[in-house]
């Protein structure tokens, strides 16, 4: 009879879960994987930092539906991957993280780069746990996958100790049960939704991130149509105040009625307080997490909330779809408010090149969306900070990928490398500041190595712009400092990685080197010298509007 190492059966199990990639940086711990991942034909993309592996296995959890593997090593592999998993909690994003882990014959003997791995993942993933036998691995590695994408979909930690990996056994479990069902509203909470919506003359839904442009945005889509309801999706640190969204602040205030689909009432909302959120306006909140509803009743008020159930929020929408047929509400409402999101201040139309040369994020912005608007299918990527929100505001594709909730700076390269795997025929465009590009800028070099093509727009104003302009608005000119960055040349470091380069310094270059970036076929980066600003403020929309 065949024998089979722990290793074996992890790589199997993810293999018959249907995993067929996973996003990784070797070390000790884990090289029992890396062999048992050949016979189970797991591919593996190779990264320079193990947080950009994290952030892989996001991406596409966030693209795919289905989990993104990170596998690191144990100790400080580990340690340098848990910061990444924030991004993916407060993003919704379904990934398992698999780090290797001291020998369990060896814990509390001081055994090598030994730590309590669990726990230190434990604040950031929806579950977190150091395998304990060999015969449960299997059992392990399915339980994972059914958290990551139940109920709220979010990242899940297992640690996996070597020796259990390199342990033997004649028998292959067989592990089942990779799926958790859905939770569906009741009937009458169903009921009780139409009729709120019904009674109200300004009702808004709005949804979480597992709904963003891209995920489940055409269930969004359908929801708004059966209802006759604005249905919009949060996903921004900006919250109110995102710029993507235009007058949203000005929309959510004049709301009715609400209902909050996943979408925690925290402080992307103001917690719900007035004049965020009108104070006779009335609130059902929907959540797939018990917890989550309780957080969010503490937080509303019960006198407020009209309704409160658990339940996933596509599967709710689902229902609401279904029943929602033939229903309409106010068009004037809807037009309204897709008006207020589409908001963007007149004043941007009339911004023209400045005789030095430094380019507006206005301008860029527009290049950016001309280049994705011929390109076909785009995946769109918007990395944090004060660059990434202009280019939030001046650029949309059917999907994209942001920072997420979280707010969390340097996954956009990452992103872009995970996007280009799970959808190879899309053109994917990804925006980052330079600060934020600096973070993960070698994986260039993974780019080159796994022959993957995409086109980073880099908007150097060399400086943390976001920090910088805190320390004006807080502490004036004269006491900003620590701030500046070098104008570095990061079109010149991504072509020393293999990659392909483009300095731009005026606008009009823009769409010719846009157009160079993406024939090179390679992994390409136009380097932007822009204006220091702070990010955008779109404000309230005009009159005509209302």
């Amino acid at each position: 009879m065949p024998t089979y190492r722990g290793a074996d059966i992890v790589a199997r199990t993810l293999a018959r879960a249907g995993v067929k990639r996973i996003f990784s940086l070797s070390g000790n711990h884990i090289m029992p994987l890396y062999d048992a991942a050949l016979d189970a034909a797991l591919a593996i993309t190779h990264t320079r930092h193990e947080g950009a592996a994290v952030h892989m296995a996001d991406a596409w959890g966030r693209l795919t539906g289905t989990p993104g593997i990170a596998l690191l090593t144990g100790g400080p592999g580990h340690a340098n991957g848990v910061g990444a998993l924030y991004t993916a909690l407060a993003s919704e994003s379904p990934m398992v993280l698999l780090s290797g882990h001291a020998p369990l014959r060896e814990l509390g003997k001081g055994s090598f780069q030994e730590m309590d791995q669990a726990a230190m993942a434990a604040p950031v993933v929806k579950a977190s746990w150091r395998a304990q036998s060999l015969d449960k691995l299997g059992d392990d590695i399915a339980r994972a996958l059914r958290i990551a994408t139940a109920g709220r979909p979010g990242p899940v930690h297992v640690s996996l100790p070597v020796d259990l990996l390199e342990a033997t056994t004649r028998t292959l479990p067989d592990s089942a049960g990779y799926q958790a069902p859905p939770q569906r509203l009741g009937v009458a909470d169903v009921d009780a939704l139409f009729a709120l919506i019904a009674e109200a003359k300004r009702p808004l839904v709005l949804c979480g991130a597992v709904m963003s442009p891209g995920r489940a945005d055409d269930v969004r889509e359908a929801l708004e149509k059966s209802l006759g309801v604005p249905a919009i999706c949060m996903e921004s640190p900006r919250g109110l105040n995102d710029p993507a969204l235009g007058a949203l602040a000005d929309i959510v205030s004049r709301a009715d009625a609400i209902v909050l689909l996943g979408k925690q009432p925290d402080f992307t909302l103001r917690f719900g307080q007035p004049p965020a959120l009108a104070a006779a306006c009335r609130i059902a909140v929907i959540d797939p997490e018990p917890e989550a509803l309780q957080r969010a009743l503490d937080v509303l008020g019960r006198d407020r909330t009209v309704l409160a159930a658990v339940a996933d929020s596509i599967a709710a929408a689902r229902q609401l779809i279904e029943g929602g047929s033939g229903r309409t509400n106010s068009g004037a409402w809807m037009t309204e408010v897709q008006t207020a999101l589409r908001h963007r201040p007149p004043e941007w139309d009339s911004i023209t090149p400045r005789a030095d040369g430094l380019v507006h994020p206005v301008e860029l912005g527009r290049a950016v969306q001309h280049f994705i608007d011929a390109a076909g299918e785009t995946v769109l990527i918007s990395d944090g900070g004060e660059f990434g929100q202009w280019a939030q505001s001046c650029v949309t594709a059917s999907t994209r990928l942001i920072n997420g909730q979280g707010g969390s700076i340097g996954s956009a390269i990452p992103f872009a490398l995970a996007a280009k795997t799970a959808r190879p025929d899309a053109t994917i465009v990804a925006t980052t500041g330079d600060g934020a590009c600096g973070f993960h800028l070698l994986e260039i070099e993974t780019a080159v190595r796994a022959g993957l093509s995409f086109v980073v727009v880099v908007g150097n104003d060399a400086c943390w712009n976001a920090e910088h302009q805190i320390q004006l608005r807080t502490y004036g000119k004269a006491r900003a400092h620590g701030c500046e960055l070098a104008p570095t040349r990061y079109d010149e470091v991504a072509a020393a990685l293999g990659g392909h380069g483009e300095l731009v310094t005026r606008a009009a270059d823009l769409p010719a080197a846009l157009a160079r970036a993406a024939a090179s076929r390679k992994p390409a980066l136009v380097n932007v010298m822009i204006e220091r600003l702070p990010a955008p403020t779109v404000g309230a929309a005009p009159p005509a509007a209302r």
